[in-house]
């Protein structure tokens, strides 16, 4: 099997090396970004996937995927399969899934939660849209450059799955944040707080698994002067996504909503830009007085 690979940036090139680890032929295309060792440098996008039985793409938005899918999906070879991994809007994933499916190739949206550390680790998680014929044979690939992929339905599901995940991801976070900040003007000792919130009903994986107080539970970015394991930016990026399909679907999502603008001051108007989501707990500990 055959693997081009478009987008070699911090997630995809770990993706891509691991793919190319495991035994299989990948050949890459990146504009800026070099090609990680065991993958074959291509000139063009178009030359990546000529003779690829499955083309893997991972790109910054929703309107950069339409505009390389126009480039590689004439390239591409009858009967292979266009998986595109990148975040990126439902409207754009089902676009450009019909547009392959036009040219006698199969389609897959197929965006991943994990991180750059879960991409270089191989432990990513796939959330999948598409004809399970397609899923079945891009599935051992999964595999390879993650610990669990979900068929989540038909073409866009995928990306629906991620949006809504990150959603409450935003939410839950944020509200981690909070209660961090208000337990230290409490005078709740941090480590209390974490053994009595893991273990209790405010659980989450935002506490229990990345929490945001440094030297509190497992080692995580706010541990590293939260140096971005996922960047303030691409959560605005992903909670921007989930108000923009709410909008489009009729759903009241107002806790996202908040969440979104709060992202949105943090990113464009604070210092969070370049910092790790989980930022939001210094943030929230230097501020005084309600907030509505």
């Amino acid at each position: 099997m055959k693997i081009g690979f478009i987008g070699l940036g911090n997630m995809g090139a770990p993706m891509a090396a691991n793919l190319a680890a495991a035994g299989y032929e990948v050949t890459g295309f990146d504009t800026a970004a070099p090609e990680p060792q065991g993958v074959i440098a291509a000139a063009r996008a178009a030359d990546a996937v000529r003779d690829a039985d499955i083309v893997i793409t991972m790109l910054p938005n929703g309107q950069i995927l339409r505009s390389v899918a126009s480039q590689v999906i004439p390239a591409m070879r009858p009967g292979a399969i266009f998986c595109d991994c990148s975040t990126v809007d439902v409207e754009s994933a089902r676009n450009v899934a019909q547009e392959a499916r036009a040219a006698g190739l199969g389609a897959l949206d197929a965006p991943v939660s994990g991180g750059t550390n879960g991409a270089q680790a191989g432990t990513l998680t796939f959330m999948v849209g598409g004809s399970e014929a397609d899923f079945a044979v891009v599935a051992p690939l999964f595999d390879i450059m993650g610990q669990k992929a979900v068929h989540c339905g038909d073409s866009g599901a995928g990306q629906a799955a991620k949006i809504c995940n990150n959603m409450i991801l935003g939410v839950t976070m944020i509200a981690t944040c909070e209660a961090f900040a208000l337990a230290d003007k409490l005078g709740l000792d941090r480590q209390k707080m974490f053994d009595v919130v893991s273990t209790s009903s405010g659980y989450s994986w935002s506490m229990n698994a990345y929490c945001p107080a440094p030297g509190v539970g497992p080692v995580s970015p706010a541990d590293n002067g939260y140096k971005p394991g996922f960047a303030a930016e691409l959560m605005l990026k992903d909670l921007n996504l989930s108000q923009q399909a709410a909008e489009s679907a009729g759903a009241e999502t107002p806790m996202g909503a908040l969440a979104r603008a709060l992202y949105e001051e943090f990113v464009e108007r604070e210092d969070g830009r370049g910092r790790d989501f989980s930022a939001m707990l210094p943030r929230f500990s230097t501020r005084n007085g309600f907030r509505p």
